[in-house]
């Protein structure tokens, strides 16, 4: 039995290889045909290989729960995702453009405050926020620039265009799944890189990691001492930690391997200490320094945070960054880029509303069962509701929480998520996707080719979370024909 194309059915949703029955579309056209032309046995054969390569490879994550901390394989689908090369180019160019808009954003938030004097951000959403940092007002980092590493999650609804669905800007995970995606399909269909099909690489983002952490640097020197600090082995993301450290040839680093003298970082080594002058961090802002932030971490530096006060390092990204991730302040952004950029948003952002708005709550209280809720700050697809899959006890209590603290919650319509092919036990099977790239920034930007596709691998679920069930997929950006 082959893939047959044409009982393909992704139903009513959007369809990002399949245009119509038995019908890829351009950019698609050359592995649609090359799938065709193996039987589903050979695809199940490629599957197995591909779980083989993930073991030997040893790509996993950490689920936590109520048994303990769960070390799995990472879960991909071998079928890759496509994305014509001319959309991706215009998508970049969205992507650079919020981020610059969100860096002029935060630094305007912690010195001159512009955007909440002139009322385009209402004040109180800041100071009220859980990641707005006093500590951090009158400081200017290097160039400016207080996110140096975004993930901005984006969908495709019915119409085919990319949609933002958030940004995040604190310590963004998954760029090492991307890079290891890439490597297991390279494993799987070696045959499709031969020149078949003309797919842009990925396997420079370490290198461009590590030239922008480099040009923060304080000091003027050929090679600066860059470390990757984490929180240790029972994080969740320590696979990654591990990885992007390795690959950039940087010191994977925990908080008791740094030390700070007058004001200045060092890391300890067999040879005695050594100047550290940048800090990609891991850790939560409020782990980070236990003398200016949570006294009880055991995680940070004492003292990092002054250091960086006084320009003796870099630390990316920079502590007070997560004022800007927030899904209420999402829904300011297109007004944050024209305020400081004086330009229409590229990429939308998906249609909200504010529950901290009287009548926008009152629009959400009334059709909670066909709306999304999310709280402002939680990540991973944790402490949503979504309204057309929740039962009544489900949409009483969600109810109950916006009422009791409104700032909290923000809803977004459930969006018809675009839908990709993946391989099921018996066929080809549809199921929905989200995005995430990965954005850099210092005194230039770079956008990844693509990013991380997550994929939701249950028929009809809209959750693409690797820790509740999602999946991955190695995602292609290829020329136009």
């Amino acid at each position: 039995m082959r893939v047959n194309w044409k009982s393909y059915n992704p139903g009513k949703f959007y369809d990002e290889l399949i245009s119509s029955p038995g019908y890829a579309r351009k950019p698609s056209r050359k592995l649609a045909s090359y799938l065709r032309s193996l039987t589903h046995e050979e695809l199940l054969k490629k599957k197995t290989a591909a779980e083989l390569a993930i073991k030997t490879m040893g790509i996993s994550f950490t689920v936590y729960s109520d048994a303990g901390n769960i070390d799995r394989e990472w879960p991909m689908d071998i079928i890759p995702r496509l994305i014509a090369g001319s959309e991706w180019d215009q998508t970049s160019l969205g992507l650079e453009q919020r981020l610059r808009a969100l860096n002029c954003f935060i630094h305007d938030l912690y010195n001159d405050q512009k955007i909440l004097k002139d009322k385009v951000v209402p004040s109180e959403l800041i100071f009220n926020s859980g990641n707005f940092r006093k500590q951090c007002v009158g400081i200017k980092p290097k160039f400016n620039v207080w996110a140096h590493i975004c993930g901005t999650d984006l969908i495709k609804g019915d119409d085919g265009q990319f949609y933002v669905l958030e940004d995040n800007l604190r310590v963004p995970s998954g760029v090492s799944y991307m890079l290891e995606n890439r490597r297991v399909t390279k494993r799987v269909f070696p045959e499709l890189f031969e020149g078949n099909i003309d797919i842009r690489p990925v396997t420079e983002y370490p290198s461009q990691l590590l030239d922008m952490l480099s040009s923060l640097s304080p000091r003027n020197v050929k090679s600066p001492e860059v470390v990757v600090l984490t929180p240790g082995i029972y994080n969740s993301a320590y696979f990654e930690h591990s990885f992007l450290a390795q690959r950039m040839g940087a010191q994977l680093v925990e908080g008791g391997d740094l030390v700070v003298e007058n004001d200045k970082v060092f890391m300890r080594t067999i040879d005695g200490l050594s100047q550290v002058d940048v800090v990609y961090r891991r850790i939560d802002d409020l782990f980070l320094d236990p003398k200016t932030f949570n006294k009880e971490s055991v995680l940070g530096v004492p003292g990092i945070f002054k250091a960086w006060v006084k320009g003796n390092v870099a630390l990316a990204n920079a502590p007070g960054a997560g004022v800007a991730d927030d899904k209420i302040i999402y829904t300011y952004v297109p007004k944050i880029i024209k305020y400081y950029l004086d330009e229409d948003p590229i990429i939308p952002n998906v249609p909200s509303y504010l529950c901290i708005d009287k009548k926008q709550r009152d629009h959400v209280l009334a059709n909670l069962d066909k709306l999304v809720v999310k709280p402002a700050n939680e990540s991973g697809g944790y402490g949503m509701l979504i309204g057309p899959q929740a039962s009544r006890k489900q949409l009483q209590e969600f109810a109950r929480r916006i009422k009791a603290n409104p700032r909290n919650y923000m809803a977004q319509p459930l969006i018809s998520l675009s839908t990709v092919p993946i391989l099921g036990e018996r066929s080809v099977e549809p199921r929905h996707v989200d995005l995430r790239p990965f954005i850099l920034q210092s005194d230039r930007s770079y956008v990844t080719a693509g990013g991380l596709t997550r994929v939701a691998m249950v028929k009809g679920s809209y959750v693409v979370n690797s820790s509740q069930g999602g999946g991955s997929k190695d995602t292609w950006i290829v020329g136009d024909c």
